[in-house]
């Protein structure tokens, strides 16, 4: 009989442990067929569990620890509850999504034919993943009822060997790990995720189980590495999944196995054959150079920020030199050369590595923007706020939170309507009427969506949104980091065991104003990092009052002292708005700006405009006031910026014109946060507009 430990979530950390940081060794045995699983007592609930990796820097809260109380994040949130995650399950546990129809008819206890693309399996456990987050916070006991119920369907689908991948399942005529477009490891990944999350969050098993079982039927199947497995290690959702069940069960198989994933990436011959059939190879599926040795983003973007994602898991766990100096590499590349200034990433729909391999979804060559076609998948622009809050916790840079908050505030949320039921695969910087054929594209559409065929987004941003409290806060060695601001309470333990509480008090984004107020701590002297984002230029944080030196921009600023239950930390962060302009290699925003105002970025549409105005008619005027004005009844409750812009009224027909001075004529009107585009009916929408500097 095989022994694994799992760590059992809902007990707190036991007296005796010389190190709290550390697991207890108290055990708690639970027979379970051929494994005999131990349950370690452990109080690590985090997001990803990183409070006993040996590499990290800042340390994960528990789930639940923080809840947004008010302001911008809170209203988020309650929509995800009370609209998001509903809506979704209605979809996912009908026959419109089919994903829970699919188990059951895995299990034998349903009739009829898999829907959906192969990785629909995936998408379902994140919304179940999504559902676990809430009820960290809800406690609505109808939401573990539910999951139980579908962990039960999802345990009579999985094949006695362990293999769960429902449309391969539901078929006869194909193999397990036939060809890696079926997606099995992505679905394994997510399954894995799920289940840990559900574990940390309930204390239960049942959906445990069925991961370790599947993972020991990965570890069979993979470690040997047999010649025709070498290439699936491509969707690279396993090696997170992997980790956080090692993290879980501290069997350390887990982790040699998502380390081997990583490893086997530029091992073997770039061709097609039998297992490549229907898919791009080469850099589309991130197989053609050593992870190690690689220089730059390339191919589908999901595939490549899971694969970072996870190998900053893998880094946390093994402290390898090489992993993380390719992790910084990447992040350069992807940040400073092939990110949109909304935070997105992914500039195209169908092109070319800069080695000519066949990509889909991804990354191109550098500083090559495009707008109008930027393809900007929501799930790459997800998965870049979680490698980007991965890299912050392993290197307490407070760059990386910047980039996580950048995305949240922007292409992030972009992905779904202000009412929480309409999605968007791509999110583009511009929108013309007429300039795309929609019904030519795959995933693209004239406008929002009430489902989307291929799911993968709409789950994938519900779960951040839903989780985005255990982002708002990091443990520190000796304290706590606040990562991202508004209306909050904090309630946790700090590392050395002492417990803390915090009330935040933001109207941010809207404000750059930040009360924290320490409401219990520990006696002994500890640090508060604040994250002072690098557009904060001119940030005042004082503590009761006393002003606090050094503030620098681009950092986290350190107040270290003996904390009392009243003491006030306040931020005060300029909320100016300024022009965006963006490299001179980027060609196609040569002489044009974006409006950002804090980490918001700003966007010009078609609703805002006199009736008639093409967007491409639009100029700003560098010289106009730029006036940000709050509406509570403005698409959810937001800020805009009110401006004068000039509208150019002499008509461009041709392919190439003679060009003598235009006719301008001047239009008060407001710009809206990006996020908020297209939720006003069908228009034109562009982020960067052409500039007139008198």
């Amino acid at each position: 009989m095989k022994k694994l430990a799992v760590v059992f979530s809902s007990f707190i950390v036991v007296v005796g442990c010389t190190d709290k940081s550390k697991s207890t060794v108290e055990e708690v045995k639970i027979e379970n067929k051929n494994t005999e699983i131990v349950m370690i007592k452990d109080n690590a609930r985090g997001i990803i569990n990183n409070t006993n990796s040996p590499h990290v820097k800042l340390k994960s809260i528990d789930i639940g620890d923080c809840q947004w109380t008010e302001g911008f994040w809170a209203d988020k949130w309650r929509t995800a509850e009370k609209v998001m995650l509903p809506y979704m399950g209605t979809l996912l546990k009908g026959d419109t999504g089919h994903g829970y129809n699919n188990f059951k008819i895995a299990a034998g206890l349903k009739e009829g034919e898999h829907k959906g693309f192969w990785w629909h399996d995936g998408d379902f456990y994140k919304w179940m993943e999504a559902s676990m987050y809430i009820y960290a916070v809800n406690k609505d006991e109808k939401i573990v009822e539910e999951m139980d119920e579908i962990i039960e369907v999802i345990g009579k689908a999985q094949q006695a060997d362990g293999y769960l991948s429902t449309p391969i399942i539901i078929r006869d005529d194909i193999e397990p790990f036939s060809n890696r477009k079926y997606h099995e490891l992505y679905n394994s990944g997510h399954l894995m995720t799920s289940a840990c999350i559900h574990h940390r969050v309930t204390g239960k098993n049942n959906f445990l189980e069925i991961a370790i079982k599947h993972a020991d039927y990965l570890y069979k199947l993979f470690s040997p590495k047999p010649d025709h497995l070498k290439r699936f290690g491509f969707n690279q959702t396993q090696i997170m999944g992997l980790v956080e069940l090692y993290r879980t069960t501290q069997d350390k198989k887990y982790l040699e196995l998502a380390e081997q994933f990583i490893n086997m990436r530029g091992t073997y011959k770039i061709e097609d054959d039998d297992t490549t059939v229907g898919y791009p190879i080469g850099d589309m599926v991130q197989e053609r150079v050593p992870f190690r040795e690689e220089t730059e983003a390339v191919g589908h973007a999901v595939l490549a920020l899971y694969y970072y994602a996870g190998a900053a898991d893998v880094y946390a766990e093994t402290g390898e030199k090489a992993l993380i100096e390719s992790l910084d590499r990447l992040w350069e590349n992807v940040t400073d050369k092939k990110m949109y200034v909304t935070g997105a990433v992914g500039q195209t729909h169908y092109g070319r590595s800069s080695r000519l391999d066949k990509i889909e979804e991804g990354f191109i060559d550098e500083y090559m923007m495009p707008n109008m076609t930027a393809y900007n998948e929501t799930c790459a622009n997800i998965c870049n706020s979680m490698f980007n809050y991965r890299m912050l916790t392993l290197s307490g840079d407070s760059n990386h939170g910047d980039i996580m908050e950048l995305v949240l505030h922007n292409s992030g949320l972009s992905g779904i309507s202000i009412e929480g039921k309409d999605y968007y695969y791509s999110n583009p910087l511009r929108k013309i009427d007429g300039a795309l054929d929609y019904d030519n594209m795959n995933v693209e559409f004239a406008e929002r969506q009430p489902y989307l065929e291929c799911f993968c987004c709409p789950p994938n941003l519900v779960r951040t949104i839903a989780k985005s409290p255990g982002w708002a806060y990091s443990k520190s060695q000796n304290g706590i980091a606040v990562n991202l601001y508004g209306g909050n309470k904090l309630e946790t333990t700090l590392l050395d065991g002492t417990r803390i509480k915090l009330t935040q008090q933001s109207n941010y984004p809207w404000d750059g104003a930040v009360k924290i107020t320490i409401d219990e701590s520990k006696s002994d002297p500890f640090e508060m990092l604040l994250r002072i984002p690098a557009w904060a230029k001119g940030s005042k944080l004082s503590v009761n009052g006393k002003a606090i030196e050094a503030v620098t921009p681009g950092s986290f600023a350190k107040i270290e002292r003996n904390w009392v239950a009243g003491d006030v930390i306040s931020l005060d962060m300029p909320m100016e708005v300024k022009f965006i302009e963006g490299h001179p290699r980027i060609e196609e925003i040569r002489n044009q700006v974006a409006i950002k105002r804090g980490p918001v970025v700003y966007c010009m549409e078609s609703a805002d405009l006199p009736k008639g105005t093409k967007i491409t008619d639009v100029y700003v005027s560098g010289s106009n006031d730029l006036k940000p004005e709050y509406h509570q009844d403005v698409l959810g409750g937001v800020t805009t910026i009110k401006t004068d812009i000039m509208i150019r009224k002499d008509m461009l027909d041709g392919m190439y014109n003679e060009v003598s001075k235009p006719k301008m004529v001047s239009y008060t009107t407001s710009l809206v946060p990006y996020f908020t585009w297209s939720n006003r009916g069908q228009g034109e929408m562009s982020v960067f507009l052409p500039v007139i500097w008198n």
